[in-house]
């Protein structure tokens, strides 16, 4: 990617890394899934 762009993929974290982009790379699955169980536990 050399422009700037989002991603929208829960997968693409199988994909690719942090170290295959030179921008920076937010894995959409893995934040969803923190903030459930954040969610969850603070009931």
């Amino acid at each position: 990617m050399k422009t700037l762009g989002i991603l929208g993929c829960t997968e693409i974290g199988l994909l690719i890394q942090q170290n295959d982009c030179q921008l920076p790379f937010f894995d959409t699955a893995e934040l969803h899934s923190q903030m459930a169980v954040d969610f969850i536990l603070e009931q």
